[in-house]
């Protein structure tokens, strides 16, 4: 038995932007008057059959009121014909309006097991969300969440659909603004020419510095923002995410620390040197867990989507920001002004 209703008639449906649910709920279902007896219900329900996929459950409804779900093997296994499906009937459904936005439904769908989703409005039954139509913005939020990461406006229609003119606007809106916000590196290394001077293999480690906050900023902000649209990670959490990196992002910047020696080991780089490397990797990836897992949920909390921290939001942030940190332990252990 299939656990999806079947549909018999069809509801208008107004106009919604992109994200509400209005534009993924379906407008044709089976419903049963709730004044029916299961006799009746089993009839009624009969003759509204139109294929051979027998849904597992229908709404029950008072005019276009939603009164609750009832599970159709409840109403065949029910031995008084006579008794009124009321007694029959769940009323305490989860259910969604039509202007309801796509990433907080599935939210909350990620709380719940169910494959029927009524969408109600002022009381009235005008669709539902059957595994199909689940499943279709389920899988349009991860996709909207990963283009918005990849720092790109979300795509509307296929990728192979697209043409090279809508990927350039999609695409050149966010880096024009990372190229605005990476030119304050440049500003840093100039600020700090002097250091640069003093100890040209300063310079040899830039690279692998800003690199490393970046990966491990972008690690950390990709996890938590799909915590986050799942429902795993709310914002009175904050204070346990920000432990839980902090002590995660420790361990790993005493790993990294110590490959940072050996690195600077290998290439022949004097002690002093070696140790403002390795203190800095320490101080990066501890500085990279605290933004990275900050920054979304103080954009959650503003009401802006957290998925807009992209990757190359995140990497860009760090690298200037590392970078202040490189030269700052440089200058304070070669007694540089």
């Amino acid at each position: 038995m299939s656990s999806m209703p079947l549909c018999a008639a069809h509801h208008p449906m107004p106009d919604f932007n992109g994200d509400a649910i209005a534009q993924y709920m379906r407008t044709d279902f089976i419903t049963l008057p709730d004044h029916l007896s299961v006799n009746g219900a089993r009839e009624y329900f009969v003759s509204q059959l139109t294929t051979d996929d027998i849904p597992g459950q229908v709404f029950v409804v008072a005019g276009k009121a939603l009164r609750g779900v009832l599970s159709i093997k409840r109403l065949l296994q029910e031995k008084d014909t006579s008794l009124n499906i009321n007694h029959l009937t769940d009323s305490c459904l989860f259910h969604v309006k039509p202007d309801d936005e796509r990433a907080q439904v599935v939210a909350e769908l990620a709380e719940r097991e169910v494959d029927l989703v009524a969408v109600v409005e002022r009381g009235e039954l005008v669709g539902c969300l059957m595994e199909k139509e689940i499943a279709h913005l389920q899988e349009d939020d991860v996709t909207e969440d990963v283009q918005l990461q990849g720092a790109t406006l979300p795509l509307e229609k296929p990728y192979l659909e697209i043409s090279p003119w809508t990927l350039w606007k999609k695409r050149s809106v966010w880096l024009l603004l990372l190229f605005v916000a990476e030119a304050y590196t440049s500003s840093v290394l100039q600020h700090f020419e002097e250091a640069l001077e003093s100890a040209i293999a300063l310079a040899f480690f830039i690279p692998l510095l800003i690199g490393t906050g970046g990966n491990s900023g972008t690690q950390i902000t990709s996890t938590l923002v799909r915590s986050m649209a799942l429902g795993e990670v709310r914002l009175r959490d904050m204070g346990r995410v920000i432990r839980k990196e902090v002590s995660t992002s420790l361990l790993i910047a005493l790993t990294l620390g110590l490959a940072g020696c050996l690195r600077a080991w290998m290439m022949g780089i004097g002690m002093e040197i070696t140790l403002i490397v390795s203190l800095t990797l320490v101080c990066i990836t501890l500085w990279s867990a605290v933004v990275s897992s900050v920054i979304p949920m103080v954009l959650k909390r503003i009401g802006i989507d957290p998925a807009v921290v992209s990757a190359p939001f995140i990497a860009t942030l760090i690298d200037g920001t590392g970078l202040i940190i490189y030269f700052k332990i440089a200058q304070h252990f070669l007694g540089l002004n």
